[in-house]
Formats: structure tokens, C-alpha cells, sequence
């Protein structure tokens, strides 16, 4: 017997007709490419998203096809997303740090027809364009005025592109398990690999995203997603703010301390999401202003751990409310957000602020659990390590084109991440099975050390790799980027007390830089290569 409810497909373009329907006149704020503010609301971004979709069915783009975008946070890139994926093809975000060699690989692997991009990455496909031959067109995201001289062929101003068509569009019909878009990942091994969503996972998690447990976004808020469009999905929130209404304020190409503050402080924002690196720029930039942010609410943190000492400055001194979170592109992306619960609000001030730290609990829709090497199910004790396995309606079960087999037979996907849960289904990474550090038999976590050496006030990044050792199998080299002229000495001396005895570094090393990957995160692989050679102090 089957339900007696109507067949209304989850597709992304019913998040769009939402928001201009009930909140047409809610504004979308871009600090353009170009320089100065734009102003537009859901109502514009409606026309202009149905522009781009008969636009691209003119240009004979077919249902499934790829068209290819690489552009920061503005307007016009929103519109594109929603044009795409409403007209039935599939929007591939390119993330712009990548390599080269990485971007050509990609964008044939993907065998991208069209790209729309911004101004400021224009010269990255120039170098090349001649490698890329199923890219039919390029789309620069300006108007006639401010359209650079270009060594491509079929290169056209996105304004007077879309001026050849109307708005009267009707949305395509489409299966809700269609693909949506496609992201790849920045793996430090190997190939990236294609993630495609399909138009019910991204509807699902961004109405995922959006409980009260989780970022609880409301048509009263202003939300800046900081966190690049081009990167793991943009967190959902080009689909979870406008399925509530929010004002959207997008902050373009300018990502110094400065230019979010006055974003922030201008726009009056309430919801804001970026990695560490961002607010450690916007918190410098407080510090030595002497500004305030009264606005703002709550911050959502990802990509990598959010140092303690961060969180505490956002909490205590601006009273902001730090949701940590983690995830990875093959979830859509978030899996995890450190909220609280019941339970743990009855604990003590302390205790909560420990459990904050953590990258949080699962929302409805995800399954978690952690496993041993022979994929016994491990308890959730908080302190029994095990590989972090997941599943869920929006995590992926195979990768674009790749024929292997990425999820066990009950379904679940191994993240590639060491962590443990505690009693209150709090999660912590603990490492990358790839960068766990095997000492005596014993595994130590190098993102534990990593926290603590990062609380020294002149300590401006820490990484810790696990080196050969001739008794132990491994043990941790601690790597520091002072800010200020510190002592090996002192540091160990910080770490005192902080973590097990036997997790203490053998040695700590001082460098100018720390190598990272295209999206941000600390790379493991980079500083093993670098430091190969490496021999602990007899």
C-alpha cells in the first residue's frame, strides 16, 4: 500500500520560487568584482537565475551536461547556480587554488561545455584554455565596460549574454535524483575525484543544515557565507539561507580582515561561516581597531579544527557563539555541528566549553559510528580511537566516472578520519588515518598537540607529523610559524601537563611557512616530503 501524498520532487529551483514568492523584496548584498556595492533581492535573483537557464538551453546545452563556474561569492554567481541546476544541467564548481594541472584535469574529466568566471581568474584559464577542448565558451561574470582583452576564443560579457533572452522561462521537469552539481576533491594523492549531488541531497541538506539544532537560520537573519562557493558546496548555505528568507550578503573577492569587518559591521550581520584563517584575520583586525561587532550572533567554523584560544576570543570578548562543524565534500559537505543538547546543558561551564571544542554531534539525516581495524563497531566513550564511518541521504556512494567501490556492504562510508564519540554523541577528529601517529604500538593525535601549541599566544600556526623513529616506529615532530621570537624551551613547556607525557614532541622545529592545500588545510603530505630527510636529536 503505498501513501496517498503528492509527488512533489526535491529540486533546487523550488528553494528559489520560496524565496521570491514570500521574501521577494529580502535583499542580496555582493561587493562586486569590479569594486563598490550591489543591491538586489530573491525577486531579481529569480528573473535573472530563469535568464541564465534560457540562455544556456539557447546555447544548446542538454540535461546532464556540465557548465563549468569558477567566481567568488557575488550575486551573479548565485544566479548561475540556480540557472544551471534549474534547467536541468549539472553546475561544476572549480576551485581556483587548485594547481593548474588540476583544473585541466578536472574540467575534461568532467568534460565541461561552457564556464562562467570572474575577472580576477580570467588569466588562469587563458594559460590554459588550448588544454581544454570540450570548453565551448567562456563567460566572464562583468559587463561590456569592465570585459578584459582575452588570448580565448568565444569570450563574452555575461551582461550582454544574458540581455539576447527574457525571463519567461518555465523550470525543466526533472527526476529529484537528477545530478545538481559536482565538486571535486583536493586529495593530496592521486586524482581529484568527482562528487555529484543530485537535486534531493542538496534539498535535504540544506533543509539539514537549517534545524534549530543546527545553524537555525530565520528569515530575520543576515547571513555572509565567507566560505567559498567554490569550495565543498559552499556548506549548503546558497540553499539554506535563501530557503528561509535570509538576506544574503556576499562578499566577493576582497577576504582581508578589514574589508569582513566592514561587511559585517555595515550589513549588520547575524550568520556568518569561513575557516579558521578567516577569523584569525578578522580577530587581528578587531584586536588593533578596537572594533566591536554587536550584530553578530553565531559563527560557523569548519575545514579544519578551530583553535580553542579563537573560540574562546569569540565567545568571551565579542559574545559571539561559535558552532564548530565538520564534514568533507563527499557529504554535501557538513556532517557534524557542536550544538548543545539537554544533557549537556546541565554540565558545567567548563565542561560545555570541552565538548564546544569538539567537532560536534550529528544531525538528523546522518549516521555516525567509529570502527576498528577489523570493523568492530568501537564504544562511544570519548576516548577509544576508531576509523569514522558514515551514511546518510546526502553522503556520496560512488565518485564520477571511477568505477570502485567506495562504501562497505552495510552502506557506510569510511570518512578516512580517526576520531572518537563520547557518551553525549560528541565527535572529535583526532587525525587523518593517513597522518595518525603510531608510536610503541599506541596511536597519538597530532591535531590534539597541534590545539595546545596553538594556545601559546606566540604561536601563530602549528603542525605536527609523525617522523621514523629506531625504537618506536614513529614519533611527533612539533612544526611552529612563530609571530613572535619564541624558544623550543618554552614551548614544550607550554605543552606541559596538557597532553599525555608520551605524547610529547621529540623535537619542535621553527619555520617561516607552513605548506597548505587549495582549500586551506594544513598539508601533511607537503611537510612529510619536506622534512624526509629529518633525524630526531640521539
Amino acid at each position: 500500500m503505498k501513501g496517498l501524498m503528492q509527488d512533489y520532487p526535491l529540486l533546487i529551483h523550488t528553494i528559489l520560487d520560496h524565496a521570491a514568492r514570500n521574501f521577494g523584496d529580502r535583499e542580496i548584498v555582493t561587493r562586486s568584482v569590479e569594486g563598490g556595492i550591489r543591491r538586489s533581492n530573491y525577486a531579481e535573483l529569480h528573473s535573472r537565475a530563469r535568464k541564465v537557464a534560457k540562455a544556456l538551453e539557447k546555447e544548446g546545452i542538454q540535461v546532464g551536461e556540465r557548465v563549468a563556474t569558477m567566481a567568488w561569492n557575488t550575486d551573479r554567481h548565485l544566479e548561475t547556480w540556480y540557472g544551471i541546476m534549474g534547467m536541468g544541467a549539472v553546475c561544476h564548481t572549480i576551485n581556483p587554488r587548485l594547481f593548474p594541472e588540476q583544473v585541466v584535469y578536472i574540467a575534461n574529466h568532467a568534460q565541461d561545455r561552457l564556464l562562467f568566471v570572474d575577472t580576477t581568474f580570467l588569466p588562469l584559464i587563458e594559460k590554459v584554455g588550448d588544454q581544454l577542448p570540450s570548453l565551448e565558451k567562456v563567460i566572464v561574470l562583468t559587463d561590456a565596460d569592465n570585459l578584459p582583452q582575452s588570448t580565448l576564443p568565444n569570450v563574452v560579457a555575461y551582461e550582454e549574454w544574458l540581455q539576447s533572452v527574457d525571463d519567461n522561462y518555465r523550470w525543466r521537469k526533472m527526476d529529484e535524483n537528477s545530478a545538481a552539481a559536482m565538486c571535486y576533491t583536493s586529495g593530496t594523492t592521486g586524482d581529484p575525484k568527482g562528487v555529484v549531488y543530485s537535486h534531493r541531497s542538496n534539498v535535504l541538506h540544506a533543509l539539514m543544515v537549517n534545524q534549530a539544532d543546527g545553524l537555525c537560520l530565520r528569515s530575520t537573519d543576515t547571513l555572509m557565507p565567507v566560505v567559498p562557493m567554490f569550495h565543498a558546496n559552499a556548506w549548503a548555505l546558497a540553499f539554506a539561507g535563501p530557503a528561509v528568507g535570509a538576506k544574503l550578503v556576499m562578499p566577493g573577492a576582497m577576504m582581508d580582515g578589514e574589508s569582513i569587518y566592514q561587511l559585517l559591521d555595515e550589513e549588520q550581520v547575524s550568520v556568518t561561516a569561513a575557516v579558521p584563517t578567516i577569523w584569525s584575520m578578522l580577530l587581528q583586525n578587531l584586536e588593533s581597531n578596537g572594533y566591536e561587532l554587536p550584530a553578530l550572533d553565531r559563527v560557523l567554523i569548519g575545514g579544519s579544527a578551530c583553535p580553542p584560544s579563537m573560540m574562546d576570543t569569540f565567545e568571551d570578548k565579542y559574545d559571539v557563539r561559535v558552532i564548530h562543524a565538520w564534514g568533507m565534500t563527499e557529504m554535501s559537505p557538513l556532517g557534524t555541528m557542536c550544538t548543545p543538547t539537554y544533557a549537556t546543558t546541565r554540565l558545567t561551564k567548563d565542561q560545555q566549553r570541552a565538548i564546544n571544542r569538539k567537532q560536534g554531534r550529528t544531525p538528523y539525516l546522518v549516521e555516525m559510528k567509529i570502527v576498528d581495524d577489523d570493523n568492530n563497531e568501537l564504544p562511544w566513550d570519548g576516548q577509544t580511537f576508531g576509523r569514522l564511518l558514515v551514511k546518510g541521504p546526502c553522503v556520496s556512494d560512488s565518485y564520477f566516472k571511477l568505477d570502485k567501490q567506495i562504501l562497505d556492504d552495510d552502506g557506510w562510508f569510511d570518512t578516512g578520519d580517526v576520531a572518537t564519540i563520547d557518551e553525549f554523541g560528541f565527535m572529535q577528529i583526532t587525525d587523518r588515518a593517513k597522518d595518525v601517529i603510531k608510536s610503541g604500538g599506541e596511536w597519538i593525535s597530532s591535531i590534539d598537540i597541534e590545539n595546545v601549541a596553538v594556545a601559546h599566544p606566540r604561536v601563530a600556526e602549528a603542525a605536527v607529523i609523525g617522523l621514523p623513529h629506531p625504537k618506536w616506529e614513529e614519533r611527533p615532530l612539533l612544526i611552529i610559524v612563530a609571530s613572535e621570537e619564541v624558544s623550543k624551551s618554552a614551548i614544550l613547556e607550554h605543552l606541559q601537563g596538557k597532553i599525555a607525557k608520551w605524547w610529547m614532541p621529540d623535537d619542535v622545529v621553527f619555520v617561516d611557512e607552513i605548506p597548505h592545500t587549495a582549500t586551506g588545510k594544513i598539508s601533511k603530505k607537503s611537510l612529510r616530503d619536506q622534512f624526509a630527510d629529518y633525524r630526531f636529536p640521539s
